[in-house]
């Protein structure tokens, strides 16, 4: 839904309007990392559904070949590493000579690792090369992604609002509320919230808008790898609800994606009604 704001006298009334479809929108390709499992599969099926072209970017490893196939010729498969600039460049290169342009990057690789700081029952200190890796791949990952899909974005011609492109993030609730043994993977959540804003301000003049959302615990690949204690305790921490579908988070992104900032001078105003 999209809230409209319109001046009478000195109030406001919000209506709410239904969503356009995505290629009313004029979005016609999206970059979706760890697009071939858990939230990134899911944002990529939902573009693909709506009408517009996606590129899975994820591990050669990965399924993202035969997902591509699968979801047609509105999709492909770019097999890379999220903190190569070689790979990342070829997979936006990809989306512009097979779908025209790019005008949408959704960054939902990652990875996570569950160890306390120190464990003193085993006298040993938590692997400075398993937290190197996760903000290596958090953190730098997705600014790799963002540096080069913005490169790409500042071709488009903009639209009515002046609009060229837009970037979405995902962090996590661990980035403000982290648990025993998150030290990793919380320090990589809140790098990307931290720098979602002055990205955002750099971008900003070129139409290209950012946004990070920051999801609770999901069933996804990631969360499945971690231990069953360490599954169970992070999901004793979520009581409601109790189960959380990547579907969830691919509509969230469409929200964020329709959105569009209204520019407009109002007088001081009170909120008068709301249509749902």
């Amino acid at each position: 839904m999209v809230l409209n704001a319109l001046e009478k006298s000195k109030k406001v009334i919000l209506t709410v309007q239904p969503f356009p479809s995505r290629c009313e929108d004029g979005f016609t390709c999206g970059l979706v990392t760890g697009g071939s499992s858990g939230l990134g599969l899911a944002t990529v099926e939902r573009l693909v559904q709506n009408g517009a072209s996606a590129v899975i970017l994820d591990l050669p490893s990965s399924d993202g070949a035969a997902l591509a196939e699968k979801l047609g010729e509105r999709c492909a498969f770019a097999p890379a590493d999220v903190t190569s600039e070689a790979d990342v460049q070829s997979a936006v290169s990809l989306a512009r000579e097979k779908f025209g342009k790019l005008d949408l990057a959704v960054n939902c690789a990652g990875i996570a690792v569950a160890f306390k700081t120190y464990n003193f029952k085993k006298d040993l200190p938590h692997s400075l090369e398993d937290f190197q890796r996760v903000i290596n791949v958090n953190i730098a990952g997705t600014f790799n992604v963002i540096r080069l899909a913005v490169g790409e974005m500042g071709k488009n011609e903009p639209d009515a609002d002046g609009h060229r492109g837009c970037i979405i993030n995902t962090a996590s609730v661990a980035a403000f509320d982290g648990q025993v043994g998150q030290a990793a993977y919380s320090a990589s959540k809140g790098g990307i919230v931290g720098m979602t804003l002055p990205i955002a301000r750099d971008l900003a003049p070129m139409g290209i808008r950012v946004v990070t959302i920051a999801p609770g615990l999901f069933s996804t690949p990631l969360l499945a790898g971690l231990p069953e204690k360490v599954r169970s305790f992070l999901a004793d921490r979520c009581p409601s609800p109790r189960k959380r579908y990547t579907l969830l988070f691919a509509h969230l992104g469409k929200v964020f994606i329709l959105l569009k900032p209204i520019k407009c001078t109002i007088p001081p105003f009170i909120v008068k009604t709301i249509k749902l």
